[in-house]
């Protein structure tokens, strides 16, 4: 008994959130407090769901279930696994916190009765990603989700956000042929799409070698990986920054769970280090890591800087996947888990801020820490985590990253991760400074507006609190369970990976 409902669990969590999308739809012609109150329920039922999910996860147990064939090795299944939990219980815990923070910032807004189905729909979608069995399921939930967020790019529909959404869809587009393309070649070599099947190409080949290419072009971009970048500084800043913080702190990672599935499932590590195919990775990686943190320091809108710290911190992540060491793929995995959780509330953050005051130039946050001491004390907190200041959970993810760099015999990537920090304290510190100890733009004058505000509703700094909090408590304690189930899947995917 206790196994078949673990068995639906991985169902029940990807359906849930898609059918209450059609019901919040519904619901928000009639009552808008229904549809708010409907909207955070099925985000909290869809965390327990997940959480529930833990104890068969942690003893390494495989769920796995066909929904339906199209074809023999073909069609739609689900499968749970402890790298597809770790995705989806940190998705599910910041779309929860991330629901509650949305119901005062979205108040004011126009467009509510829009925004909430899509963003509960797109929650599911995700989770499909995660959960999928095999690569068809994976890509039917890819393109779900990617079509579907482009509604909330495009909210405010300005003519910025009109032209990042224009941007986005076609970058989308792109990305999804190659997906498509690149899971056609693997079933034509392999007989089979299925992520229960162990290792589906085993050796290296032209029809192999344009596979990985475009498995990287349809997962990078979503990853945010260089050149497919150029849609994310336009895409994150004009969209509500609930919206932006999900895009920037989980969607980004269905990008990076799609290559860790097809370097250690669909391929393995010894034809990818015989092919050399790792080099491209790593050179785009390092690219993408300097390219971000650097382009980070030019920026003056808020939020723009901080989708550039994206395209960044997502270069480590797709470092450590081909840097072949366990302790590189354990800071890996880490490094998803806080990158979630950092990147969310410094957008949150940044929401509160744009909110409550209506500034998001960095030149006009002087003095605006001592106004917004919570909100900006959350800012600091996560910005501090992503530098890599000790002990926040960052400085942890980089420690393992650094390490598994020299376990591999390349310490040219510790230096790039170095560098990359210091990059991080040149764009986010000014920042903090000017926050606490500037002054602000008008301060002595009592009937300057701006800085008589105080901090934003308890609705949104609460989560955001939360959400800073778990940076703290998730680098304090390096037994924690993100730290654990990270560690859990990397040697899971390393299994994987070595046939």
């Amino acid at each position: 008994m206790e196994s078949s409902v673990y068995k639906f669990l991985p169902v029940f969590m990807v359906l849930f959130p898609i059918c209450m999308s059609v019901v919040i739809f519904w619901v928000s012609r009639y009552s808008e407090r229904l549809r708010n109150g409907l909207s955070v329920a099925t985000t909290v039922v869809t965390f327990i769901a997940v959480a529930a999910l833990y104890p068969p996860m942690a003893a390494g147990k495989v769920i796995a279930y066909t929904i339906f064939d199209i074809l023999p090795g073909l069609g739609l299944s689900v499968r749970a696994d402890i790298l597809s939990f770790c995705l989806a219980l940190i998705s599910a815990l910041v779309w929860m916190l991330v629901s509650i923070y949305s119901i005062d910032y979205m108040s004011h807004e126009h467009g509510t009765d829009r925004y909430y189905p899509i963003f509960i729909f797109v929650l599911g979608s995700c989770l499909g990603i995660f959960m999928a069995g095999d690569f068809f399921t994976l890509f039917v939930f890819f393109e779900l989700m990617s079509l579907l967020s482009y509604v909330l790019v495009i909210h405010e529909e300005t003519k910025e956000a009109l032209r990042a959404g224009y941007k986005y869809l076609i970058m989308t587009i792109i990305g999804g042929l190659a997906l498509f393309f690149a899971i056609v070649i693997v079933f034509e070599l392999a007989g089979s799409v299925s992520l229960s099947e162990g290792t589906l190409v085993a050796v290296p080949s032209t029809m192999a070698l344009l596979a990985f290419i475009n498995f990287l072009i349809g997962f990078g971009m979503k990853a945010g990986m260089f050149p497919l970048h150029v849609w994310l500084p336009d895409a994150h800043p004009v969209a509500p920054s609930p919206a932006s913080a999900l895009l920037s702190g989980i969607m980004l990672k269905t990008g990076a769970y799609g290559l860790l599935r097809v370097i250690f499932t669909v391929f393995n590590i010894p034809l990818i280090q015989e092919a050399r195919w790792d080099i491209i990775v790593l050179v785009l990686a390092v690219i993408t890591i300097l390219l971000g943190s650097a382009v980070a320091l030019t920026q003056e809108d808020l939020k723009r800087r901080l989708a550039y710290s994206s395209v960044g911190q997502m270069g480590y992540v797709i470092l450590g996947m081909v840097l072949f060491t366990e302790r590189a793929l354990i800071g890996d995995i880490f490094h998803i888990f806080s990158h979630a959780l950092m990147k969310s509330t410094l957008f949150l953050a940044a929401g509160a801020i744009i909110w409550k005051t209506g500034l998001r130039n960095i030149n006009d946050l002087h003095g605006i820490g001592r106004k917004m001491p919570l909100t900006m004390g959350a800012f600091t907190l996560a910005a501090l985590a992503m530098i890599g200041i000790p002990p926040l959970n960052g400085f942890l993810s980089k420690l393992n990253l650094g390490m598994g760099a020299l376990e591999a015999g390349a310490p040219v990537y510790l230096f790039v991760l170095l560098v990359s920090s210091l990059l991080n304290g040149l764009y986010y510190l000014p920042i903090i400074i000017a926050a606490f100890f500037g002054e602000a733009h008008g301060e002595d004058d009592h009937e300057t507006e701006t800085f008589k505000m105080s901090e934003a509703t308890r609705g949104m700094v609460i989560p955001l609190c939360l959400l800073a909090l778990s940076c703290l408590v998730f680098g304090l304690m390096p037994g924690n369970i993100f730290f654990e189930l990270s560690r859990k899947a990397a040697a899971f995917l390393f299994l994987q990976g070595m046939p």
